[in-house]
């Protein structure tokens, strides 16, 4: 079986697209730019979302998706979405702390575990909280956060079954400060590479290892140059559908809160789609040759903290945002 035929749900297999026609041009042109594949199921709720805009608008909100970071690094799409380069990014929590800290406050290492608790805590105070300092520097998230999964480890020279494991790895991080102190914490030599390079970067051996939720595994191949997946679950992050400030403040009521409403029920779907897949992925994932092993999550919390890390991302984050942090995790101590 080859698996990358598979669409890894139902709402990400290629959908026809019909042309409408409208009497005037678009009066609102935004460029969507991304990180992910086209096969992926936010991509393809996203431009369901997309369509359904246009349909509502009557034609004057026209959104173009730009997948694959073809507009340029998540980092550097940050910078354009500040500036209103681009109008619309759809990007991680944890790569967005590159330039906004808090908006990792969700992806501490190991806080939570299950999917009702992260959406629990993600529309709920948690999330409200992290969306709020993300808007405060000209950036406005425009609706729920999207489902990116659970993170999982991959290598091409062992698996990790306990936290020594990660010593010596060259493992693949995203731009991201916690990601990178989480592994040099456990013992990793990081490397950080935009995730549209990360095939390359594995299959020359630049890295051997990567960490990323298990759709992301499956939609990019990566099976074919990695040999265990190890379900370590150390991280849960989700996707912000983003806006720059000094467009969205400027459109219209109704426009505005179609857009809103369109994006949320896509995030809503998204979530749906990931879920639904969780299980048979790991089964493919697993009949495509990775060999796939569990951990213990005490393990490598209590390496963690022998290490310092959640001292230390305690003092960064603040006593406040920590508080947020742990009533939503349950303590971390």
């Amino acid at each position: 079986m080859n698996i990358a035929r598979r669409s890894i749900v139902g709402a990400a297999a290629a959908v026809p697209v019909f042309a409408i026609g409208y009497a005037r041009a678009a009066d609102y042109n935004f460029r969507l730019p991304h990180d992910l594949p086209a096969t992926h199921p936010l991509h393809t709720r996203t431009q369901q979302a997309a369509d359904r805009i246009r349909d509502r608008t009557g034609g004057r909100v026209a959104i173009t998706l730009y997948p694959d970071s073809v507009l340029g690094s998540d980092v550097a799409t940050i910078t354009m979405l500040q500036a209103g380069t681009v109008d619309l990014f759809t990007l991680p929590g944890v790569i967005l702390s590159s330039a906004i800290p808090m908006a990792s406050l969700n992806g501490v290492g190991f806080a939570f575990s299950s999917y009702p608790r992260i959406w629990s805590v993600m529309d709920g105070a948690l999330g409200k909280f992290i969306a709020a300092e993300i808007s405060r520097n000209g950036i406005i998230p425009v609706c729920r956060i999207a489902n990116n999964g659970f993170r999982q480890s991959t290598s091409a020279i062992r698996p990790v079954v306990e936290p020594g494991d990660f010593k010596g790895l060259k493992l693949r991080v995203p731009a991201s400060p916690l990601s990178t102190r989480l592994f040099q914490a456990l013992g990793a030599e990081t490397t950080v590479i935009n995730y549209n390079l990360l095939y390359n970067a594995l299959k020359t051996r630049a890295v051997d290892s990567q960490e990323t939720p298990l759709a992301l595994i499956e939609v990019s191949k990566l099976y074919e140059v990695q040999t265990y997946c190890s379900l370590t679950n150390h991280m849960w992050d989700g996707y912000w559908m983003l806006a720059n400030e000094a467009m969205w403040r400027g459109l219209p009521d109704a426009i505005r809160d179609t857009i809103a409403e369109e994006f949320d029920r896509a995030a809503l779907e998204e979530r749906a789609d990931l879920q639904k897949r969780d299980p048979a992925m790991r089964s493919d994932l697993a009949e495509a040759g990775l060999q796939i092993n569990a951990t213990e999550t005490a393990l490598f919390r209590q390496a963690l903290h022998r290490a310092g890390f959640y001292n230390e991302w305690r003092e960064k984050f603040g006593a406040k945002a920590w508080a947020v942090l742990e009533d939503a995790a349950g303590g971390l101590d």
